[in-house]
C-alpha cells in the first residue's frame, strides 16, 4: 500500500513498519529497543521473550530500531549493515513482532536524556513493559542503563527486564562478530550466529553478457550499498526468484581473468536449472558455503573448467 502518516508498508493487518515514533500511536505495548542489525540469535532470544510475554496478555509486541547505525553518526565509522530496515522488519514479523518503529538516528536524538526519551515512549506507545539486552544503554552519555531505566520506569509506570547474552563457542554472539565473519567470507560461521543463512537481495541488471558467451550465463545483482558483501570469492548459494528456490553459484569480485584494474565489486549469480529471463526481477541470495577465493586464470578454458568444478561441488553441498 502507499505510505500514509509515516507507515512505510503493511505486510500483514497486524504487522506495521512505522517510519517515525510520531506515526506510531499504540497502547499497552511491550517494547524492546536497539539497532538489532542482523536479528541474530541473541536478538531472537529478546524477541522470543518479548512476544511470548506480550501475547500471553494480549499486548502488542513492538521493536524500536534505528537507522543509520549510531556508530556511523557519532563516530563516523564505515559500517555496512547485515540487514536493511525492510529486511529487519520482515525477519521480526516472522518471529511474531507486531510493529517495528524505525527512527532516524541523529546527533540531536543522541542528546536526548534517558528521562525525556522514555517519557516520549510512554506517551506515544503506552509503554508497560521494556525488555533490553544485557549491555543496553540509551540517552545522552548512555546514562540510561538497566538501573536508571528501572528507576524511570517506577516513576512513569512501566517495568524493565534484562535478557542475558547468548553465547557460541567463540563467545557472545554480536553483530560485530558476524560482520567480521562476512568480511572474511566465513558465511557458514555467520549463519550459525545468525540462526539462518546470510542474505543479499537486489534487482537483476544488465551486465556485459560475457557469461553467456562461455555457456555459463550469470545474473548481475544490484545490491544495496548499505549492505555487507562477503569477501571476494565463489559461493554455493540458494537463490529465490518469484518465490521459487534454485541452487546457485555466486561469484563476488573484480573478475581478474577478464579485467585489469576494475574498481567495482560485482555480485554475479549463475542459477542452476533456470532458463527464463531474469532482467528486472528481484533475486534473494542465501549464502551457504564459500567454495574458494577469487582467482586469475591463464585463459578462458581454465576458468570454464573451474566453474564447472564449482558447480559440481555446489550441487553436493546444496
Amino acid at each position: 500500500m502507499a505510505a500514509q502518516e509515516g507507515i512505510l508498508f503493511l505486510i500483514h493487518p497486524m504487522h506495521q513498519l512505522y517510519h517515525s515514533l510520531e506515526a506510531a500511536r499504540l497502547t499497552g505495548t511491550w517494547l524492546t529497543i536497539g539497532v538489532f542489525d542482523g536479528v541474530h540469535r541473541g536478538h531472537q532470544e529478546i524477541l522470543r521473550q518479548l512476544t511470548a510475554g506480550a501475547h500471553a496478555i494480549g499486548a502488542p509486541a513492538v521493536v524500536l530500531t534505528f537507522t543509520p547505525h549510531p556508530a556511523i553518526v557519532l563516530a563516523g565509522r564505515d559500517i555496512k549493515c547485515l540487514t536493511t530496515v525492510d529486511e529487519r522488519a520482515e525477519i521480526m514479523f516472522g518471529l511474531g513482532i507486531d510493529a517495528v518503529i524505525s527512527m532516524q538516528f541523529t546527533h540531536e536524538l543522541a542528546e536526548h536524556s534517558a528521562e525525556n526519551f522514555m517519557a516520549d515512549l510512554k506517551r506515544q506507545l503506552g509503554l508497560q513493559k521494556l525488555l533490553i539486552g544485557y549491555d543496553f544503554a540509551l540517552g545522552k552519555n548512555r546514562a540510561g542503563n538497566f538501573e536508571r531505566l528501572a528507576q524511570i520506569g517506577s516513576e512513569l509506570g512501566y517495568d524493565v527486564n534484562a535478557v542475558a547474552a547468548i553465547r557460541s563457542d567463540n563467545g557472545v554472539i554480536s553483530s560485530t562478530s558476524i560482520r567480521a565473519a562476512i568480511n572474511e567470507g566465513a558465511v557458514a560461521l555467520a549463519a550459525a550466529r545468525l540462526g539462518r543463512s546470510y542474505m543479499l537481495s537486489g534487482v537483476i541488471i544488465p551486465g556485459d553478457g560475457r557469461g553467456r558467451t562461455i555457456g555459463i550465463p550469470t545474473a548481475n545483482v544490484d545490491v544495496s550499498p548499505e549492505k555487507a558483501i562477503p569477501a571476494n570469492g565463489v559461493y554455493a548459494c540458494r537463490a529465490v526468484v518469484d518465490g521459487q528456490k534454485y541452487q546457485a553459484v555466486v561469484n563476488i569480485g573484480l573478475r581478474p581473468t577478464f579485467t585489469d584494474g576494475e574498481a567495482n565489486v560485482r555480485v554475479e549469480a549463475h542459477l542452476l536449472n533456470y532458463s527464463n529471463d531474469l532482467y528486472g526481477k528481484t533475486v534473494r541470495l542465501e549464502f551457504i558455503e564459500r567454495l574458494r577465493g577469487e582467482q586469475k586464470f591463464p585463459g578462458v578454458d581454465a576458468l570454464v573448467a573451474q566453474i564447472h568444478a564449482d558447480i559440481e561441488r555446489a550441487k553436493q553441498l546444496l
